[in-house]
């Protein structure tokens, strides 16, 4: 890892530190936060030299940022959603959206449409990954939870 990788790595732990505050959110909690946006961000870095298409990587980075975040939740005994936002706060498509109003207001058709449609992938991409890995941990509670019942049925 070069130099600026681990600067972007620590950058992005710092702003997800940054919008942790804005939710009021303290204590341990907000190293857990830290953790998991400079980990968003590495496991984007990592995945981004192997998947070509940059909403494939944001899927898998936001699929399996969530599912770190859903297990702090356990830890901490938290809500999900107090890890999860600040945690991908560095993938939300910040320049792409930037470039998509640059063409809309500049009127170049092509160029708006073209930049739109890659900005709503990447959002759909993060959201999807998001549901995805909710989905995940509610499949693996209920079967947990079935198979509890199951073994005091026995019992």
């Amino acid at each position: 890892m070069t130099f600026p990788e681990f600067f972007q790595i620590l950058v992005a732990a710092v702003g997800s530190i940054g919008f942790a505050i804005l939710f009021n959110i303290r204590g341990r909690r907000l190293l857990s936060v830290a953790v998991g946006g400079g980990l968003c961000w590495l496991l984007f870095l990592l995945l981004n030299h192997w998947i070509e298409n940059e909403a494939g990587c944001f899927f898998l980075v936001a699929m399996l940022v969530s599912l770190y975040d859903e297990l702090m939740a356990r830890v901490l005994k938290s809500p999900t959603t107090v890890f999860l936002l600040p945690s991908l706060v560095p993938l939300i498509p910040g320049a792409s959206l930037y470039y998509t109003m640059v063409g809309a207001v500049s009127k170049h058709q092509a160029d708006f449409l073209a930049r739109a449609v890659h900005t709503v992938e990447l959002a759909g991409a993060l959201a999807i990954g998001i549901i995805a890995s909710t989905l995940i941990v509610r499949v693996i509670n209920r079967v947990l939870l079935f198979v509890r019942a199951r073994r005091t049925k026995k019992a």
